[in-house]
């Protein structure tokens, strides 16, 4: 790993769930520390089950750490009251899921600009020149209009990829992008991403079943049973 700036961080992260006969605690996450540098990208691997979305959601501030601390951009996001958590995803995180979540009623470029409606929003006024060069970039200059039911499984996640790169984050979160698509697409996609981490400088952390995917990031770092392991991490 380099020594660039860390981005986020997570440090001895446990997370439990307790059980409703609150006997027992069900534990998915389990001392769990990780840093993730400004820039890099990183993919998280593991079976259904492992802890992997848990950790993502942490990440996101999207949930809270039963013990340990979550970090972002120099921020505890454990920390944080909901309302900053929220400013702190919209100015600084972006989040791709397995599941689109495009609004089947907004063309592509409403859905897009979506995330910069929010209160705070940075470089709003400059968003639709952003958001058309994005699109441009991701194949889809010719989309802009089309609603996601007009749209292939591979073209609706590129939307959302851009979705979530218009507010200009410092970090990229993915929760298994390619798991919905077929082999061609989930190529397709895995190029984009990794283009994008190098052209746009964000950081990428990226949980998957898919090797495929995983071996276009930086590093790749095994979950297994809420443990972390690092012996799988390249140079």
């Amino acid at each position: 790993m380099n020594n660039d700036a860390q981005i986020a961080q997570m440090e001895h992260v446990a997370r439990w769930f307790q059980q409703p006969d609150r006997t027992e605690r069900l534990e998915v996450l389990r001392d769990v520390s990780l840093q993730v540098a400004a820039g890099e990208s990183l993919a998280v691997v593991g079976p259904s089950g492992s802890g992997k979305s848990t950790l993502l959601n942490l990440l996101a501030g999207l949930d809270r750490p039963s013990s340990g601390r979550v970090t972002v951009d120099g921020r505890e996001v454990s920390g944080l009251d909901d309302d900053a958590r929220s400013r702190l995803r919209c100015e600084r995180i972006g989040i791709v899921f397995q599941l689109h979540h495009l609004l089947p009623q907004c063309s592509v470029m409403e859905n897009v600009l979506i995330p910069t409606l929010a209160p705070g929003a940075p470089e709003a006024a400059s968003a639709p020149r952003r958001a058309s060069d994005l699109l441009e970039r991701v194949g889809l200059a010719d989309r802009l209009d089309h609603r996601p039911g007009q749209l292939s499984g591979g073209e609706r996640q590129r939307v959302a990829v851009v979705r979530a790169l218009i507010n200009r984050p410092a970090l990229l979160l993915a929760d298994e992008p390619t798991g919905s698509l077929d082999r061609a697409a989930s190529e397709s996609l895995a190029d984009l991403l990794a283009e994008l981490n190098r052209e746009q400088g964000v950081a990428m952390v990226t949980v998957t079943h898919s090797m495929r995917l995983a071996e276009r990031m930086g590093r790749v770092l095994q979950l297994d049973d809420g443990t972390l392991r690092t012996d799988g991490e390249r140079a």
